[in-house]
């Protein structure tokens, strides 16, 4: 069983940053490949951004391409997101996701196993 929980969200007005962090229970952190995942109020959940194992590969939504980076410490159990440039469409509920191996980094929420709670990100205009 692995817990995620996340960090870091709030309230940011338009051209602002934020980074996220995702911190993940047990020994078994850096085999997952993880993942970001956002739900704005009244759309349904989307990708934002994967990051694999070893951090060799990472994937994002276009819409966030060029603003967002992903990243992660296996040394800490942690997996970050780096959010600049935010716009107000970014405002959402941001959740972090963990795959279990050997499924691999994706951008579908069916391949993720296990995710947090959710941190609030408020965009103003």
């Amino acid at each position: 069983q692995v817990q995620l929980v996340e960090s870091g969200g709030g309230l940011v007005q338009a051209g602002g940053s934020l980074r996220l962090s995702c911190v993940a229970s047990g020994r078994t952190f850096s085999s997952y490949d993880m993942g970001w995942f956002r739900q704005a109020p009244g759309k349904e959940r989307e990708f934002v951004a994967a990051i694999n194992w070893s951090e060799r590969l990472t994937q994002y939504a276009n819409s966030v391409k060029g603003r967002f980076t992903i990243s992660r410490d296996n040394g800490k159990n942690t997996m970050y997101l780096q959010a600049n440039s935010l716009k107000p469409e970014d405002t959402a509920v941001y959740y972090c996701a963990a795959a279990i191996p050997p499924k691999g980094y994706s951008i579908y929420e069916g391949t993720y196993d296990y995710w947090g709670q959710g941190t609030q990100v408020t965009v103003s205009s």
